[in-house]
């Protein structure tokens, strides 16, 4: 009976430990807007750094809403918060109508170093048309938040990311 009780509660409280892991700590607006963009290169001009930070989640490249580097190794794009903040969660809406695989593999960092070599927040290991991914940084500090692929030569497309402080707690997804 002990036992059982024991056994009953460890998994109660490894089950109540992932559900508080499942939480994104995100509110108020999306700070990301008031940053400065930059990426690694730019493919075309209307895939330049700023269209990942327009407030506007459209997938579609032709919408000028998109960033597009260059078959770059380790592309990279980044958001300079101009001081250092406490990130919550960080949200990054994929492209719809082509090339989506790309971001698979992708980390997001934060920091304060200007090159690529921040901490690892997360990785976006699924990749859909025009997936929006949240990945929770559970107060990671940093001035700059980079998605960065690493190791590999590779086009980097993304359509939108935003930043969000700790508070209110929400599902992540």
């Amino acid at each position: 009976m002990m036992g059982r009780l024991l056994t009953s509660l460890l998994f109660l409280g490894a089950l109540g430990a992932a559900l508080v892991n499942s939480y994104c700590v995100e509110k108020g607006k999306n700070i990301a807007l008031e940053g400065k963009a930059s990426q690694s290169s730019v493919y075309h001009m209307n895939g330049n750094a700023l269209n990942a930070i327009d407030g506007n989640r459209d997938g579609a490249y032709r919408m000028k809403s998109c960033i597009l580097t260059k078959s770059d190794y380790s592309a990279w794009w980044r958001v300079d918060l101009s001081e250092p903040r406490k990130i919550g969660a960080v949200v990054v809406a994929n492209r719809k109508d082509c090339c989506w695989k790309r971001l698979i593999g992708a980390e997001i960092r934060i920091g304060n170093a200007t090159k690529n070599q921040n901490p690892v927040c997360g990785t976006i290991t699924e990749a859909e048309p025009g997936l929006v991914t949240r990945t929770c940084c559970a107060g990671m500090v940093g001035r700059y938040v980079s998605i960065v692929l690493p190791n590999r030569e590779e086009i980097l497309n993304l359509c939108e990311v935003e930043i969000y402080p700790e508070g209110i707690e929400k599902q992540c997804v």
